[in-house]
Order: structure tokens, then C-alpha cells, then sequence
């Protein structure tokens, strides 16, 4: 099959398609006939040599596929040849067939297209763990997404909405905001020219939100407190601006906050398929009903990986990037 390699970490020249074996799905695994493979950030840290790969996972780049299932690993059941599907994947993505283990599959979603499917998992699995089970969102709170026109941004702002929250964003430019706000942003804020926190609590008379959704890191973490309501929670789930931060722990006492944060490839298959049964049960309806859909931005060839790369890296797209196999 042919694959795309990151043949040395560097700059996105260095992704080049190879031939490799097809792999060979092993027990409670399918293998996927793939037809796209969506596009993410980690996938960038991995090509310069930053995020490695977990132990036993592919070296081929891509954490999300959809396609059509081509075989089943021993004692796999539940599963036919040709069904559609959709899978998160700890690395093996960006290739014409990618194994994946049975409790991080899905039946690809009705009333969309498959290729359309492969830009859902990692960030649809990504938004539910961390803004609803980690950070609790409930109908009625409100919640501050940063990175708002983002692949995990335009998600979270569709199923916040969807699920009754109020729901406010930070972006870079007028376009990027005015995305955001058509998604179903209450309001969205350009970091470039506007303080978050004054936004947030001028629009929550003076209360402040009760979920912040946080991709920017240390740069962000003072402020990112003082937008919290008692109660509030901070979610962390990457930390583009720095790791380091000094916590004044009284106003986290004070107020009752809760930090918390996670990431989602390094976790078990079990860990995995648990997210999966719940996005399956409570995200699959609004997607298959059309209230929430992944936001495809744009779509490349697989050996244009690279060009796809280039694109992310200039942060001027607004949703999801796919290749195309």
C-alpha cells in the first residue's frame, strides 16, 4: 500500500509517500480500507519530532480515519467486509488501509458523506471527554472556547450550542469570529484587538462563564482563571504558549475552581472505547439529524500531505483539513 512517511522530523517537505506493507489486523482489531484521513496539530508536533508516536503504534502519521471495513481481526464480531466506519487511531492514518482497534470504531454516521466522517473522531472525541465528562457542561452554564475556528473549536462550539450552553470564543480576525458566531457563538471574541475577560463578563453581568476550553497554555492561565464563575472549570487540552505558569491558590480555594485537563492518544483502548460508546450515544443522533456536522475546510490528495501540512501551519483555515485517499 502506499503510505506517508515523515522521513526525518522537519519542515513539511519531509512527509513522502512510500510503499509499505498492508497491515494485518490483529485480534479485536479491523483493518480499514481508508477512504480520508483527517488532519490534526498533534500530527504536525509528530513530523517535527515532537510528539513521538505511543509504544506499539504506527509511525505513519494520521490519528482519525473513515473507510470501509476490508477485514476482521480474530474474534472480532459485530462487524461485516464493506461496512462503513469511522476510527480514532493512535497513528497509522494517512495510508490506503490503517488497523484499528474494534472499541475506538464507529459505524460511520448516516446522512453524510464518508469521507466527510474521517473529520470527526479525534476532535469529536476530543470536545466530549474533555468539555462534558472533565469539564460538566450542562444545559443552562456557558462555556468559553478558545481557538474557536479550529477543528476542536467549531465542535465544541456546535455541541455546547446543541446541548443548551451558552456559548462564547475567542479567534485571530473578523472572518474567523464571524465563523464562529454563524456556528452558534453567542459572541466571539478577536484576541488580536479585545480582552476575553472583560467580553465574557460584560456579556454574564459581571459572573464570568463556568467552562473554559483551553488549547493556548501557560500564556493564557491568569486570565483564562479570572474568566471562570465560582464554580468555574478550566480545561486544558494543549499548550500551544507555554507549560509553566504561577497559580495564586486562594482564588482558586476562594471560588471553588476546578483545573483539570487530558490528552487522548498516550490512553488505553479500554479508556478509548469508552469515550466512543459515549459520543456514539450522545453525539451520533445530532449528527445523523444534521444539528452538528464536522466543518471540512478543505481536502488534499494523500501524497499532498504535505501542502495539507502548510496549510494548517499558516492557522488560516477555519474547521477541519482531510486527505483524500
Amino acid at each position: 500500500m502506499i503510505a506517508i512517511e515523515i522521513s526525518e522530523p522537519g519542515e513539511p517537505e519531509v512527509l513522502v509517500a512510500a510503499e509499505r506493507p498492508m497491515p494485518e489486523p490483529a485480534a479485536g482489531e479491523l483493518l480499514i480500507k481508508v477512504v480520508a484521513a483527517g488532519v490534526n496539530r498533534p500530527d504536525i508536533m509528530q513530523r517535527r519530532g515532537k510528539y513521538p508516536p505511543p509504544p506499539g503504534a504506527s509511525d505513519i502519521p494520521g490519528l482519525e480515519v473513515s473507510g470501509t471495513v476490508a477485514a476482521l481481526g480474530p474474534g472480532v464480531e459485530g462487524w461485516s467486509v464493506g461496512a462503513p466506519v469511522c476510527a480514532l487511531v493512535s497513528g497509522g492514518g494517512y495510508a490506503e488501509y490503517c488497523a484499528a482497534p474494534v472499541p475506538q470504531c464507529l459505524p460511520a454516521p448516516r446522512n453524510i458523506e464518508l469521507s466527510a466522517a474521517a473529520a470527526i473522531p479525534e476532535t469529536f472525541f476530543t470536545v466530549w471527554t474533555n468539555v462534558f465528562d472533565r469539564g460538566r457542561l450542562k444545559d443552562g452554564e456557558s462555556i468559553l472556547i478558545h481557538g474557536g475556528s479550529s477543528g476542536i473549536g467549531t465542535t465544541a462550539i456546535q455541541l455546547a450550542r446543541a446541548r443548551g450552553a451558552r456559548v462564547f470564543a475567542t479567534a485571530g480576525s473578523a472572518e474567523k469570529c464571524r465563523a464562529c458566531e454563524k456556528l452558534g457563538a453567542e459572541q466571539c471574541v478577536n484576541y488580536r484587538d479585545a480582552d476575553f475577560v472583560a467580553a465574557v463578563r460584560e456579556r454574564t453581568a459581571g459572573t464570568g462563564v463556568d467552562v473554559v476550553l483551553d488549547m493556548i497554555g501557560a500564556e493564557y492561565f491568569p486570565r483564562n482563571l479570572d474568566a471562570l464563575a465560582v464554580e468555574g472549570r478550566l480545561v486544558e487540552i494543549a499548550t500551544q504558549r507555554g507549560t509553566r505558569v504561577e497559580l495564586n491558590i486562594q482564588a482558586v480555594m476562594l471560588r471553588r475552581l476546578t483545573i483539570t485537563g487530558s490528552t487522548l492518544r498516550a490512553r488505553s483502548v479500554a479508556e478509548k472505547g469508552v469515550v466512543a460508546a459515549q459520543v456514539h450515544a450522545n453525539v451520533w443522533p445530532l449528527i445523523e439529524s444534521r444539528a452538528v456536522s464536522p466543518l471540512i475546510f478543505a481536502t488534499f490528495p494523500l501524497r499532498d500531505a504535505a501542502a495539507a501540512h502548510r496549510l494548517m501551519e499558516t492557522s488560516t483555515h477555519i474547521g477541519k483539513i482531510v486527505l483524500l485517499v
